[in-house]
């Protein structure tokens, strides 16, 4: 299900970065200026990044369906900002769900952070939907360091998993 960004994941990469119905639920608006170029440098970078943690999430047949990361890994706060985007072809399938538990299991079990939070946008109510099912916690009042990982001038909301003994 997740595996390493690898050279053949960058062409699907880039259509989810120039389609637009992808693009508008997420907050940065860098993504519809990106190249295949950007997207080689950016798996290649990912190979040998110890702050973030990015993944493919693929298929049965390997082939990419989006990435799920985790950013600004701190091993003082034992936490990491969350991060997941889906091809097109792939939403509605179970795909955000399915990397999104591998992930966090990844982050709690591998990594032994204690905490993983992540903002997403208001209007986004695809991903809110899926948190909350998740069982993710809504912060109503975010510490200045998480709300730093949030774009400015956005109408964000906030959330995060914790470990549990279960994990």
């Amino acid at each position: 299900m997740l595996r390493k960004l690898g050279p053949k994941d960058a062409e699907r990469m880039l259509e989810w970065m120039h389609n637009e119905e992808v693009i508008q639920g997420l907050q940065a608006d860098v993504f519809r200026t990106k190249t295949i170029d950007d997207c080689f440098c950016f798996i290649k970078t990912s190979q040998c990044d110890d702050e973030n943690y990015h993944r493919a999430i693929v298929d049965e047949w390997d082939t990419y369906q989006g990435t799920v990361s985790l950013k600004n890994i701190d091993k003082d706060f034992l936490d990491a900002e969350f991060a997941i985007v889906l091809h097109p072809e792939a939403q509605g399938k179970g795909l955000a769900k399915q990397g999104m538990h591998e992930i966090l299991d990844i982050a709690f079990n591998e990594l032994g952070l204690n905490e993983v939070y992540w903002n997403v946008l208001k209007t986004n109510v695809r991903a809110i939907a899926l948190y909350e099912k998740m069982g993710a916690i809504l912060l109503s009042n975010p510490s200045e360091r998480i709300m730093s990982s949030a774009p400015q001038g956005r109408d964000v909301v906030f959330y995060k998993m914790v470990k549990t003994n279960e994990e």
